[in-house]
Parts: C-alpha cells; sequence; structure tokens
C-alpha cells in the first residue's frame, strides 16, 4: 500500500536580550540568517505552491483552497503570487542558458500556441530539443516574435516544424524539417472531404512506408537508408505528385477577372509537397531528424492545460513567470529530475543542479 503522511511542522524563533548585573551592558540574540519576517514560509512549502500553481496548472485561488482544506495553511493569495515570482526569478539566470545551450544542439522542435493575456490573446512560442526546453511569450504569432526572441535567427541546425510561413521567412540560416505528423492529417482531410483524390491515399501510404524503411534500418543499426530505397522513394514521390496535378488542373482564366487564379487547398497543398520535397523527406536523409515534431507539441501542451484549468494569466509578469518555470520544469525532467525536486533546489539557490 502506498500512502502520504501530511505534516505541518512550524518553527517559533525567539530572541532574548539580557542585562549584565556587573558592567551593565546589554546583549541580544539574532535570529537565524533566512528568517526575516514575523511569519515565513519554509521552503518546501514554497516549493509545493509553485508546483501546484505551474505543473498542477492550478489558478492562484485554488492554489489556496488547497492549502488551506488539505494542509490547512491559509496562505494568502498575494503570498502565493510572491512565491511563484520569486521562483521566477531564481531560474531566470538558467532558462538564459538552456537559450543558449539550445544554440549547440544539431537539432531543435518548434511550435506555438495562443493563450489569454490579461483579456487578450497572446502567443507562447517554444524552441526545445530531447534535454532542453525553452519557453517564451509574444504578442505577434509570427517573424516578429521570432526576430525578436533572437535565438532562431543565429541558430545554424535543422529546425523541426509544422510548415508555418513565419518559420521559412524569419531572419536565419537554419535548415528546415516539415512535420510529416501534420502532413498525414492534411491528407487524411482530403480524403475524407474529396474521395475522389486518389493521389492523396497513395502519398500517405508513402509517407508511412518510408517512415517504416526508416525505423527498420535504425533498429538494425544502419545510419542512412540505401541509395535503392532513397532513389525508389524520391520516384515515388514524383509520380504521384504528377497524378495529383492531373487530378487538379488549374482553373483556366477568364478574361473579364485579373488577379491570381484561386487554386483551393488541395492544389496549394500538392505545390507546397512538390516545392518543399527537400524539407519534407528529410527524416528519410537525416537520421538524426525525427518524422514529426511531436517534441515540441508535448514540451507546450502544459500552456494550453493551464489555460483550461485555470481560464487565462491576469498579468504579462505572471505569464512569464510561469513560462519561466515551465522552462526550467522540462528541462529538468528530461534531466530525470522530478518537478518538486527541481523547484526546491532553485528555491534554495541551487538551480544549475538540472544539469548535473
Amino acid at each position: 500500500m502506498v500512502d502520504i503522511d501530511v505534516n505541518v511542522s512550524i518553527t517559533a524563533h525567539e530572541v532574548y536580550a539580557v542585562e549584565c548585573p556587573l558592567c551593565d551592558k546589554k546583549l541580544k540574540g539574532a535570529f537565524p540568517k533566512d528568517v526575516k519576517a514575523p511569519v515565513q514560509y519554509g521552503t518546501n512549502l514554497s516549493a509545493l505552491v509553485v508546483a501546484l500553481n505551474t505543473v498542477g496548472a492550478l489558478s492562484i485561488a485554488r492554489t489556496n483552497e488547497i492549502l488551506s482544506g488539505v494542509f490547512n495553511v491559509p496562505v494568502a493569495t498575494g503570498t502565493i503570487t510572491g512565491m511563484v515570482a520569486r521562483c521566477a526569478d531564481a531560474v531566470d539566470n538558467t532558462v538564459t542558458k538552456i537559450g543558449q545551450m539550445l544554440l549547440d544542439t544539431h537539432l531543435v522542435h518548434c511550435d506555438e500556441t495562443g493563450t489569454r493575456v490579461d483579456g487578450k490573446t497572446r502567443w507562447v512560442h517554444v524552441m526545445c530539443s530531447k534535454f532542453l526546453t525553452y519557453l517564451y511569450l509574444h504578442g505577434k504569432r509570427g517573424k516578429e516574435a521570432i526576430n525578436d526572441e533572437g535565438l532562431l535567427p543565429v541558430y545554424q541546425g535543422v529546425v523541426v516544424h509544422d510548415c508555418w510561413s513565419s518559420y521559412w521567412s524569419c531572419d536565419g540560416e537554419f535548415e528546415h524539417s516539415v512535420c510529416c505528423a501534420h502532413l498525414l492529417r492534411e491528407l487524411t482531410g482530403v480524403i475524407e472531404n474529396h474521395p475522389d483524390q486518389e493521389w492523396a491515399q497513395l502519398f500517405m501510404d508513402l509517407l508511412l512506408n518510408m517512415k517504416k524503411a526508416v525505423d527498420k534500418a535504425k533498429e538494425s543499426g544502419k545510419a542512412s537508408l540505401s541509395r535503392y530505397h532513397i532513389n525508389k522513394f524520391s520516384k515515388q514521390y514524383e509520380d504521384i505528385l504528377q497524378k495529383a496535378y492531373k487530378e487538379n488542373p488549374l482553373p483556366e482564366s477568364k478574361p473579364s477577372k485579373r488577379g491570381r487564379k484561386k487554386k483551393g487547398k488541395v492544389r496549394s497543398l500538392i505545390e507546397r509537397l512538390d516545392n518543399l520535397k527537400k524539407e519534407i523527406c528529410r527524416f528519410a536523409t537525416d537520421f538524426n531528424v525525427p518524422f514529426d515534431n511531436n517534441q515540441a507539441e508535448r514540451d507546450i501542451r502544459m500552456v494550453k492545460t493551464k489555460t483550461k484549468v485555470s481560464g487565462c494569466f491576469r498579468s504579462w509578469d505572471g505569464a512569464i513567470a510561469y513560462l519561466k518555470i515551465m522552462s526550467y520544469i522540462g528541462t529538468a525532467k528530461k534531466h530525470g529530475m522530478n518537478a518538486y525536486t527541481a523547484i526546491i533546489n532553485a528555491m534554495s539557490g541551487n538551480p544549475d543542479i538540472i544539469f548535473e
């Protein structure tokens, strides 16, 4: 049987002052250096508060209710906000190091998601790897946000993303890799909504067969696909696209109408598959590149959970503090350390322990 014992420890500190009867000299004791207020909360309780508000995705009010109801420790909402802010300050330099460390990795994942901050829609961006997580907030979703943060513009490795246009237009000289899981979802949509489009199922089968061949090669200890398989898949890719173009010809131009022809979503998808063949197939030519962008989606999922549970972030500073702490905790978990232990170390002045 697994169980826990909830105990609250309260320590009272007293200072005595005495007067020497011989010399009349007054002597007074001193409080411990870490005792600076009449009522003060310890590191363990502070770490629990931060964990509930961040990893637990609870609002400040709900955190207060749990502390009062379970532990009988009615910590004021303002005090809870202060604890979270202090933890964010404690991990600030470590999170900056995480961002710099990402610049030295061969491959990173990127994604973005919307959230509500002070009643307005803002965007949380993630740049991460297998061992690092870096989250940041911006008022915009696209190119401006990426350039303002300044990491991707100087990154020179491979970036896996969902083909959002801003990753192609932002400053930087990195290589691109398109998430094939997103393509599979788009192809599924074409199959379901346009059953006459035979090419979509063929292309989906091709992507899955390529993934199967790559997985089999990796299991066999190989570093790349054979030239036979590369040529075979490349020819199939081109043949399917030719079929796709035949099934989706451009509409004839009308003399009375000016401007660009409307291609439609299916034709636009086909042209994207044609133009980005190298980036779509990168997982098959570079075994360090994954088939999908699941890493970024996992690392940013907690933001959606926090928004659903808590409703929104009340302030910009509160959202920034949350993302710093989640960047720190996300990285700690990837290094085998649980969130609570990581927070305790951060609030005890040793945040860089997650790298050890």
